[in-house]
């Protein structure tokens, strides 16, 4: 098992902090997960996404979780620090950070890849906290292949 699907296996709560394509919250919320999306900066701008007769559907926005076990983002590593402090707060684990770019820079919904400098400032970030830092694989694959292994 990889250390993402170690930390997918033992994770039931997630926070989703922004996305690179609306694939990320729903192959959660499929693969058996409690996601809540924060959707914009206000404090009641958390939305949970839930499986109703095999569709993803979006209740309405609401306050913070009470907890998670991981923090996926799709942010700038300059607003980590601020989601790393609500992690925190939440109990989570794990921070997975997801840049939505391909080798060398283009957009890519399933892409991984920073550059070396900014993968080691987001590590950094997030280790010095005491939580565990991924940023790779896609998110969506990931749970895809946990749930195939089920």
């Amino acid at each position: 098992m990889t250390d993402a699907q170690t930390i997918l296996s033992g994770a039931h709560a997630v926070l989703v902090v922004d996305w690179p394509s609306r694939d990320v919250p729903d192959a959660l919320v499929r693969g058996g997960f409690t996601v809540v999306v924060h959707g914009g900066p206000g404090p009641e701008d958390y939305a949970p996404y839930e499986l109703e007769r095999g569709e993803v559907v979006v209740r309405p926005a609401g306050p913070a979780p009470l907890r998670a076990d991981l923090v996926y983002s799709h942010r700038p590593v300059d607003e980590l620090p601020g989601i790393v402090e609500l992690a925190r707060t939440l109990g989570a684990t794990t921070v997975w950070l997801q840049s939505g770019r391909g080798a060398g820079g283009a957009k890519d919904v399933t892409g991984c890849w920073m550059p070396d400098d900014e993968s080691r400032r987001a590590r950094e970030i997030v280790e010095s906290a005491g939580l565990v830092y991924l940023d790779q694989p896609y998110i969506g694959d990931a749970v895809r292949e946990l749930d195939a292994r089920a």
